[in-house]
Formats: C-alpha cells, structure tokens, sequence
C-alpha cells in the first residue's frame, strides 16, 4: 500500500516512559497519542520510537548520533527524559546542559520548527511501591525532580517549545495498582492514556499549524 504523501512523520525520544517497559507497543503513550490524533484527522504516522529503558540525557545523545538508519527530518519530535539521571544522583546542573543540548537536536531534526517539538515533564517515581521498597525518601525525590522539571521547563520557554506537565498526574495517582504494571514502577496502560490525554489538546495546536 502506498505512503500516504500528506502523512506526517513523528519521532518520539526517551527511555523506559517512552518506550513503555512492561507494555504493548500499543500502549505507548506516543502510540496513543498518534491514535487519538488520527481519529480527530490529523494523518500522522506510527512513530519512530528512539528509546531504551535506563537511558539518561548522554545516552540518548549517544543512542542518535548511532542511529540506523541515521535521523532525518521529521514533521513533529517529542522527548521525555531525565528520570534516570536524577536516579542515579547526577546534578540539575548536569541534566540542565544535557537536556539543552537534546533540546536543540529536537529542533533540528523537526526542520528547525520549535512550534513542532512536545517535550512532557519527567514523571514522579517517588511515590511508586518500588520505591518504597528502596527505602527512598518521597519528599526528596519529589523535591529533586520539580528541580529537573523546573529546568526543563525553563529551557522550553526559551525556545518557544511547548512543555506539558505530567508531573502531578503521576504523584497523584502513581500509587494505585492499575495504573502500574507488576513491577511497581513502570506506568501501565491506563497511566499513558492519561499522559496521552493531557498531551493531545497540545499535540493538535503544534500538528494544526501548517506551513
């Protein structure tokens, strides 16, 4: 079956929260938001899906400089990333220079539209019973990533690329066993579908905008 020619591509960038540890593909919230757009008539395809579950800022930067077959231009990018750096205790100083740099790569590989680049916060695993079986302190973990959020958020407004909060999402309902798949950290479907819902009203505003 031939490509449809208006289609437009997308390119979704992360780690386990993108790729969806623990769930089908279909399940994704890159995969439901791409559905939720379609049903509405925006033709996006499937996304290309650059993600891996652990990875931190360099190790995505590394993971697209590797990438076969090598990135190109797409019509619309997303990134959700830093969980892993601030789990492994690295600096908001450090996240904050990574993630600028992978800001700008966004950019550029959505043609040098920043109005085509969707960037959603990084989620709260604090309040997961995986960490409270790891013995973290909730309140620190909280406090460490709105640092991350805040920074990330901060560079979007810069560069005029829209920054949806799932933040308070997760903290709100992270804890309740369905919205967990059996590990007890990773979203399960339902929780994607609510990152999904709040990125489409976003999603559609960027993918409206035609040149």
């Amino acid at each position: 079956m031939a490509t449809d020619p208006t289609a437009l591509t997308y390119l979704a960038l992360g780690d386990s929260y993108t790729i969806g540890e623990g769930v089908a593909s279909g399940e994704r919230w890159p995969v439901r938001l791409t559905l939720a757009l379609r049903e509405e008539g925006v033709p996006l395809e499937f996304p290309r899906t650059l993600a891996t579950t652990g990875w931190t800022t360099d190790e995505l930067s590394t993971a697209m400089d590797a990438a076969q077959p090598p990135l190109g231009r797409y019509d619309f990018v997303s990134l959700l990333i830093g969980v892993n750096n601030q789990y492994r205790g690295r600096s908001v100083g450090d996240y904050r220079g990574e993630f600028h740099e992978l800001l700008r790569r966004a950019i550029r590989l959505a043609g040098d539209r920043s109005d085509r680049v969707l960037v959603l916060s990084i989620p709260d695993w604090g309040v997961t019973p995986f960490a409270a079986t790891q013995g973290r302190d909730a309140a620190q973990v909280a406090a460490e990533l709105d640092a991350y959020n805040a920074a990330a958020a901060e560079l979007c407004a810069q560069h005029g690329v829209a920054f949806v909060d799932i933040t308070d999402t997760s903290r709100a309902r992270g804890a309740e066993q369905s919205m967990l798949v059996d590990d007890g950290l990773h979203p399960s479907a339902a929780m994607y579908a609510l990152w999904a819902g709040h990125a489409l009203p976003v999603a559609r505003g960027l993918l409206g905008r035609r040149e």
